[in-house]
């Protein structure tokens, strides 16, 4: 859940990953997204579960969940995270977890960062949708089938902030090959997060494309009404 862009605006992510106080938007949008982790960690297969995390923060929705699970030993997660203090934090968590976590420093918008993880059963896109345009958001669900193994679950979230665009969203996921899990509006917030697996063809990887660029702090939709961006 961190920034695509490394610049004067760093410090803002690292002042979002303090949001998660109990009861908060924040924490409650937390609470759905690992749930939704857990139910897909538990439809998974046997064998190995590869889960790529984009902008993946300090990595506490998947680290949250892995840390108990009883598959656990069967995850190999790559988490990449443009922020070297928060990719730091995960790292640490993660060695406390399990050898086969990967967080890597790096660009999540860039297809490339995730060579050698791909395709993945799981894909993790949460605190990225609220600070794009939403001509990326498009890019970004029309290419996401090339990072997905078949059957794969994406899991991502947007804000319901005016105007909603998260019913665009989901149609944009439907024309992607996605069929949709679920969708869960947190009540007296507005946090949207989704859950859609893959139903079609996966597309072949390309190492060399760009996702999104995240916008500048006050130009962000999350930012719209006086938000403070943590409903992304």
């Amino acid at each position: 859940m961190g920034a695509h862009v490394y610049d004067q605006h760093v410090s803002d992510w690292m002042a979002w990953h303090e949001g998660y106080t109990p009861g908060s938007p924040l924490s409650r949008r937390l609470a759905v997204v690992q749930g939704l982790i857990r139910s897909a960690l538990h439809a998974a297969r046997p064998g190995p579960i590869r889960v790529i995390s984009l902008c993946a923060g300090d990595g506490r929705d998947l680290l949250g969940v892995l840390s108990g699970h009883p598959r656990r030993a069967d995850v190999h997660p790559r988490l990449v995270e443009l922020d070297p203090d928060l990719s730091q934090r995960a790292r640490e968590r993660a060695a406390e977890i399990s050898s086969a976590i990967e967080v890597v420093t790096g660009d999540a918008s860039s297809t490339g960062s995730f060579a050698g993880a791909v395709p993945a059963d799981i894909v993790l896109a949460c605190g990225i949708f609220g600070n794009i345009s939403d001509d990326d958001i498009h890019n970004t669900v029309a290419h996401l089938p090339s990072l997905c193994a078949p059957y794969a679950t994406v899991i991502w979230t947007r804000g319901t902030f005016a105007p909603d665009l998260t019913p665009t969203i989901r149609v944009w996921f439907m024309e992607a090959g996605f069929t949709e899990l679920d969708f869960v509006a947190i009540p007296d917030t507005t946090a949207g997060v989704g859950a859609n697996r893959l139903t079609s063809q996966p597309m072949v990887f390309e190492p060399d494309l760009h996702l999104f660029t995240f916008l500048p702090r006050e130009e962000r939709p999350s930012q719209r009404n006086g938000l403070t961006g943590m409903t992304g």
